[in-house]
């Protein structure tokens, strides 16, 4: 994923949680809060 500039929307992207679990940033639109946190020790 390219970098962001300030104030760009986040494209649509999907990510598994450790159970498995799919979330997908659309699914969220409207909501107040979205918080994404990626460990370097993942990656």
């Amino acid at each position: 994923m390219a970098r962001l500039d300030i104030n760009t929307k986040a494209p649509d992207f999907m990510l598994p949680d450790l159970n498995g679990k799919v979330f997908q940033l659309s699914e969220y639109i409207g909501k107040k809060h979205v918080l994404v946190v990626f460990n370097r020790g993942f990656i």
